[in-house]
C-alpha cells in the first residue's frame, strides 16, 4: 500500500519518509512521528491503518540527520541502542522536518498529526509551534510535560497508560491542571507502547479503546 518517499526540510536537508495513500479520494492526510525505534515495521503499518482509514499518512525518518535509514525492533539489546537518539534530542531539526512532512501532503486536505512515545511529544509540540495542521493526537509522550506551558493552536489528543514506567500519573495530572482544554485519556493497567503489538507491552484492550477514539477525534477536526 505505501512506499518510500523523499522530502526536504526548510534548510535543503534531504531525508526519507514512508507515505501510505488510500485507494479512493482521500479525507485528508495524517503525519505520522515515530518512536525512538525509526520509521519501522510497526510506523510503516500504522500508516497502512491509516490509509485503511481514508488518509494519505506519511511518516517522515526524523532520525535521518543522525542514522540515514535507521530502524529497529524491540528487544532490550535494540531498546538499549535506540535510546541513543534521545540521550539529546534536536527538537529543532525534528520539527524542520515535520513541518516538511505537513507541507508536503497539505494539497491532499486537512492535516492532522499523531505520534507515539517521542513522536507522541513531537506531536504535541508541533501542535503548539507549527502551521498547516488541523489536529493532533499523541500517544505516551514522555516529554509533553516538559512543554505543557506552551498553548496549542489546534484541538488536541492525548492517550497514556497508567502503568507507563516512564511517565508518572504525577506527570499527566501537570498536563491536565495546565491544559484543561485537551482531551486526555489513561488506560487502566496500560503500559508504555500499549498500542504497539511488536512490543511486549501491548495491551489489545486498550489498543482498541485508543484508536477508534483518535479516528472520531480526527473525522470531527479534520475538515
Amino acid at each position: 500500500m505505501g512506499q518510500d518517499i523523499r522530502l526536504t526540510a526548510s534548510d535543503d536537508f534531504e531525508f526519507g519518509a514512508y507515505r501510505a495513500d488510500p485507494a479512493g479520494k482521500p479525507k485528508g492526510a495524517l503525519v505520522v512521528i515515530q518512536e525512538i525505534f525509526g520509521v519501522n515495521h510497526h510506523i510503516r503499518h500504522v500508516c497502512d491503518r491509516l490509509a485503511a482509514e481514508g488518509y494519505v499518512a506519511v511518516a517522515p525518518s526524523i532520525f535521518d540527520r543522525t542514522e540515514p535509514g535507521f530502524t529497529s525492533g524491540y528487544s532490550p539489546e535494540e531498546i538499549a541502542v535506540a535510546r541513543k537518539f534521545v540521550a539529546n534530542p534536536d527538537w529543532q531539526a525534528m520539527l524542520r522536518d515535520t513541518q516538511a512532512a505537513i507541507d508536503a501532503v497539505q494539497a491532499v486536505g486537512p492535516v492532522g498529526i499523531v505520534g507515539f512515545c517521542l513522536g507522541g511529544s513531537i506531536a504535541y509540540v508541533a501542535a503548539t509551534r507549527l502551521s498547516g495542521l488541523k489536529a493532533a493526537v499523541g500517544y505516551y509522550g514522555g516529554a509533553i510535560v516538559r512543554f505543557a506551558d506552551e498553548t496549542p493552536k489546534v484541538p488536541v489528543q492525548l492517550h497514556f497508560g497508567e502503568k507507563d514506567a516512564g511517565i508518572p500519573l504525577s506527570d499527566v495530572e501537570t498536563i491536565k491542571a495546565k491544559r484543561p482544554e485537551l482531551e486526555i485519556f489513561i488506560y487502566p493497567g496500560a503500559q508504555h507502547g500499549f498500542s504497539c503489538d511488536e512490543r511486549a507491552s501491548y495491551d489489545k484492550t486498550s489498543a482498541d479503546l485508543a484508536w477508534p477514539r483518535a479516528m472520531t477525534f480526527f473525522a470531527q477536526h479534520l475538515k
